[in-house]
């Protein structure tokens, strides 16, 4: 592939939803960017980045997908489709479903109820195709069959639609249900039962409902993105790595997923337990088997609209971190691909039988129940429910039916809840106790987080060592691995499509990433505020000049803190970003205005100075939040600064994913102090250019 220069872009991202039009209530919708853009070209922003917008069902989360190529008929304009006049004159229940849906969500709030707005708006949706098949079933007019030939047409261009028609009417028939809980005859359709069911006359009103709300979404999408590309910007979307167990695409296509396993994230830090996301991974080689047509799919859908992508959480095509399904925790996760050890390696090591069993399984003493009951016996008597005895040692090793925590977890051990509960959980604790797992017969992988476990500790520093050494060198031969893996996922995927791909490649990275993205062309992700030598005193910056040119600079994500709340709240880190200038705490950037100083209150003057010291970087493409731009007004600020978040990551809950602008697009394009401070922000990006200063 060769080397892409890239023009300079500045940009902003927002979710779809939280777009606050004038011109319809609710929630931003597809022709809601009509404006945005319009807004975006006075400030000279060149880019718009989306979060997703496929169908997330009764999810919330945009990360949660529903259908794969799906658009959300939440981003519907219902006042824009063709057959509203006509139902709005016509049709009373429409007519006086419609007036109240507009009371009823006119902006009130600083965010929106999404479990409301989507049954209200569902609603309304029915209602209109209702009024429509009714109206062409009295009349016969030429209308009924230039609607059906369309309806034709799309269905041959997005062949995906009938599995989603299928599945969606089989999740109303089920009260939205997940569909592993539907009946068995349901839950293993072959897809040419699906066909047979999308075929049915009984059910082709229903199904039409669905393909029609996706024609008219994607209609209006289409010509959303049409106008912002006619303003000289580029549209980027965001295309999700995984898909939720409950979608039509696992439900349908059940060989490409592995659905006995969940994606997610080693401990960390922040997560020591780490992050089971609750979705199932996939099955590559299935895939690799129809040369990646889902994933060409995906990407070709949404070539439609975006001119760039966001590739969610890359490193997880390299490899993800997977999860027993069972298990409660993430603990004892691994990674996919992952290249585990025989038996033979470690005996040679001097590792025998006896040793790799204290290595790979859970040994609990007597005393660990006992310390809980305080009954000798009555501790003999819960372990011997969920473990066998080793001889006659007062330790214990779980039974080898035992294969996750959540059998733990179910199991009656005292009448006594309290009680109950602390055996259970320490019991749980020891279960994550071991620095081995035996992942296969006589192979072995090491626990991500080996070196806390028992048995590790009570290894010699010469045998701790030697297995260290071991590790090293199947870490080499797994990055190697994940290397190969994500070359053979990736390139089919960048190229099925003109798209500029950018990469999500946050976390723990290694070796191949950047190398796998400079081969095939895909641009990074540099969060200015995590971009810092972390192995060095004091974790600097890193210099803006270092940035890689094929990058993609922002100061923050829809996952991370806003600006403001950074600046707030993380002082040490802000002092080591004014320390990227010798002066210290002095404001370079603009002559004759105030120093900057770390303990300073947030404002609209540090705001600009942030914003505007970024825009310094080498990264082609700078791209920030809307919230970021808007805190150069200190007049959009709101009293409670979490509320200018749209995701706090490990929480569920109704406030995430649910952030609205606190003023409309009309109003913020009036405000030609706010347009002329991000004028400044990009023209110093775009002035300057890339790396080579």
């Amino acid at each position: 592939m060769k080397f892409m220069q890239l023009e300079r872009k500045t940009g902003v991202v927002i979710p779809l939803a939280a777009l606050y039009d004038e011109a319809e209530c609710a929630i931003g919708d597809f022709l809601s960017l009509k404006p945005f853009a319009d807004f975006c070209t006075q400030c000279n922003l060149t880019l718009i980045q989306l979060l997703p917008v496929n169908d997330t069902g009764t999810q919330s989360s945009p990360y949660s997908g529903l259908s794969a190529n799906a658009l959300h008929p939440l981003y519907i304009r219902i006042s824009a489709l063709p057959e509203f006049s006509a139902a709005l004159e016509q049709d009373k229940s429409f007519a006086s479903a419609y007036r109240a849906f507009c009371k009823q969500f006119k902006k009130a709030s600083l965010r929106f109820d999404y479990d409301k707005l989507l049954t209200e708006k569902t609603k309304l949706l029915h209602l209109l195709y209702s009024f429509i098949e009714k109206k062409y079933a009295r009349e016969g007019t030429a209308n009924a069959t230039s609607l059906s030939k369309e309806l034709t047409a799309f269905i041959k261009a997005n062949k995906w639609v009938v599995t989603y028609a299928v599945y969606k009417n089989l999740k109303d028939v089920h009260n939205q249900a997940s569909w592993k809980e539907w009946d068995k005859s349901l839950q293993s359709l072959t897809r040419d039962q699906i066909q047979l069911r999308w075929s049915n006359r009984a059910l082709k009103s229903s199904h039409q409902f669905f393909v029609w709300c996706q024609m008219r979404a994607a209609a209006q999408f289409a010509d959303a993105a049409d106008y912002v590309r006619s303003k000289g910007i580029t549209l980027k979307g965001d295309i999700p790595i995984l898909m939720n167990e409950d979608s039509a695409d696992a439900w349908a296509y059940k060989d490409f997923f592995d659905h006995s396993m969940r994606a997610g994230a080693p401990p960390s830090g922040d997560s020591p337990m780490g992050q089971n996301w609750g979705f199932p991974t996939y099955n590559w080689n299935m895939l690799a088997a129809d040369n990646y047509s889902w994933w060409k799919e995906r990407v070709q859908t949404a070539a439609r609209y975006y001119g760039a992508f966001r590739i969610d959480h890359i490193l997880g095509f390299f490899r993800i971190w997977a999860v027993n399904e069972k298990e409660s925790t993430a603990y004892l996760g691994h990674t996919q691909p992952y290249n585990s050890i025989p038996r033979t390696q470690f005996e040679a090591l001097g590792f025998d039988k006896d040793r790799l069993k204290w290595l790979s399984e859970p040994h609990i003493p007597t005393g660990l129940i006992e310390d809980i009951t305080w009954n000798h016996d009555e501790a003999h008597y819960m372990l011997s429910l969920i473990a066998d005895r080793i001889g006659n040692e007062e330790l214990w090793n779980f039974k080898a039916d035992i294969t996750s925590d959540s059998q733990i977890y179910a199991a009656h051990f005292s009448d006594d809840e309290g009680k109950d509960a602390r055996v259970k959980e320490a019991l749980c604790i020891k279960w994550r106790d071991r620095a081995l797992i035996q992942i296969e017969k006589d192979r072995f992988i090491r626990v991500w987080s080996y070196g806390n476990s028992t048995a590790w500790k009570s290894l010699s520093w010469d045998e701790q060592q030697r297995l260290n050494q071991l590790f090293a060198k199947n870490d080499e031969t797994e990055s190697a691995l994940w290397k190969q893996q994500a070359l053979d996922v990736l390139t089919p995927i960048v190229n099925a499509s003109d798209m500029i791909p950018c990469a999500e490649d946050l976390g723990a990275a290694f070796s191949a990433v950047p190398e796998v993205l400079e081969q095939l062309n895909i641009n990074s992700l540099c969060v200015i505020r995590w971009c810092r030598a972390w192995s060095e005193q004091g974790q600097p910056f890193v210099p803006f000049a270092q940035y890689r040119p094929q990058s993609v600079a922002t100061t923050s994500v829809h996952d991370s803190s806003t600006l403001r709340q950074w600046w707030t709240g993380e002082k040490d880190a802000v002092r080591a970003y004014l320390n990227l200038w010798n002066d210290g705490d002095k404001n370079p950037l603009f002559e004759n205005a105030a120093p900057i100083h770390a303990e300073d209150a947030f404002s609209p003057e540090v705001a600009q100075f942030l914003l505007q010291s970024a825009a310094d970087c080498a990264s082609a493409w700078y791209v920030n939040p809307l919230q970021d731009y808007l805190f150069l007004d200190q007049s959009y600020y709101l009293d409670n600064p979490d509320d200018e978040r749209i995701n706090v990551p490990g929480t569920c809950n109704t406030f995430n994913w649910t952030y609205r602008m606190p003023c409309s697009i009309q109003e913020l394009s009036k405000n030609e102090t706010l347009i002329s401070k991000i004028q400044g922000i990009a023209s110093k990006h775009q002035s300057l250019p890339g790396g080579n200063r």
